[in-house]
């Protein structure tokens, strides 16, 4: 019993370890795209893994897109579209991505994830929006409209934030009422006017949202427009505003 007394010690003190310092939820980080390829896009990478260390969760980064089947994504509560961009799962995975998000699971876009998988409707409702034009980065007036929301507390009323400011598409798709929105940019600060050549934008009008959530087909979704500029993810504000999507999509908690 003595020579067998240290081995159950140490197996008793390695489950309460493990117990003790288990992560609070765990995230996949998709980074994809086969269209334009944000240059942001490391410094997401970063800035989300430092968070994870902060805030005591797991983060996977992946950008092999077989890696969303329903056997993997079984061991996430979240998963993250950092600015991907165009197609980029086949219809195996994106029967995986629905399955997940319809087991009540979390889901979380950033910037250009509205600019992505753009001919699937069902992904353009579990974003919310979808893009379609933007001017040149510009410093504008950005209003907060949801200051009880994960990451929003300690965030202005209104704030000058430069960033790449997203028109999307009106009216798309049926349903945008579910929309709960976040933040949204006041067209008179800054110049809403875009000029593509075949493509030509002027803003959204008298509300412009930047940043939303919903609950969707039993689980979460959470979107926000900003994140276009590296050194925006060094700064508290947005890493806290991340990070309260993130949450929330992830556990379902701090709306109490």
């Amino acid at each position: 019993m003595k020579r067998l007394l240290p081995f159950i010690l140490l197996s008793w003190f390695s489950l309460v370890s493990a117990n003790t310092f288990a992560s609070q939820f765990n995230v996949f980080l998709f980074t994809k795209t086969t269209e334009w390829h944000h240059k942001s896009i490391n410094a997401g990478v970063t800035a989300l893994e430092e968070m994870a260390k902060l805030h005591h969760f797991t983060l996977e980064w992946h950008e092999d897109a077989t890696l969303i089947n329903d056997k993997n994504l079984e061991r996430f509560d979240a998963v993250i579209f950092l600015s991907t961009t165009g197609d980029v799962m086949n219809e195996s995975q994106q029967k995986s991505l629905q399955k997940f998000v319809r087991a009540g699971k979390g889901f979380v876009g950033i910037h250009s994830a509205s600019d992505t998988e753009k001919n699937w409707p069902w992904f353009e409702k579990l974003v919310g929006r979808k893009f379609k034009i933007h001017p040149v980065i510009q410093t504008a007036k950005l209003s907060n409209l949801a200051p009880n929301f994960p990451g929003l507390e300690n965030v202005a009323e209104v704030q000058w934030w430069t960033d790449e400011w997203y028109d999307f598409v009106p009216n798309e798709p049926a349903g945008q009422d579910n929309l709960r929105y976040l933040l949204s940019v006041d067209e008179d600060s800054y110049n809403t006017k875009s000029d593509w050549g075949n493509l030509k934008g002027d803003g959204m009008g008298e509300f412009h949202p930047i940043s939303w959530f919903q609950n969707f087909e039993g689980g979460r979704s959470f979107y926000t427009a900003l994140g276009h500029l590296p050194a925006t993810y060094k700064t508290k504000q947005f890493q806290d505003h991340i990070y309260g999507g993130i949450f929330w999509a992830a556990t379902g908690k701090g709306l109490d």
